[in-house]
């Protein structure tokens, strides 16, 4: 998204990440990538739930609670254009700059 930024403001879109991680942690992460957007903590994660991205995972057989990565795209008026759950980082500006150029549906 960083390296995309100027080409969604060109066409009218801007990008804001959120996750769980408390705002020092996500200062952090902010500085050491040089991110041009801002970074939201969803520490009570009530934003990962209304979104339905809260959730039970698995790794390596351990269960637990925490976002799967995903993309929304959402108008001025707050309305969800599109919708990407699981989507990979590198997936991620392709498809948002397809839905941007698209004509609508």
């Amino acid at each position: 998204m960083r390296d995309a930024l100027a080409r969604l403001n060109a066409l009218g879109a801007d990008a804001v990440g959120i996750s769980p991680d408390a705002a020092a942690v996500q200062k952090k992460f902010s500085d050491k990538l040089a991110l041009n957007f801002p970074l939201l903590s969803d520490s009570d994660h009530a934003a990962a739930e209304a979104y339905g991205v809260w959730g039970e995972k698995s790794l390596y057989g351990k269960r637990y609670f925490g976002v799967t990565r995903s993309a929304f795209l959402i108008d001025e008026n707050g309305k969800m254009i599109a919708a990407w759950p699981k989507i990979s980082p590198d997936e991620t500006v392709p498809r948002v700059l397809a839905a941007l150029t698209s004509p609508p549906s």
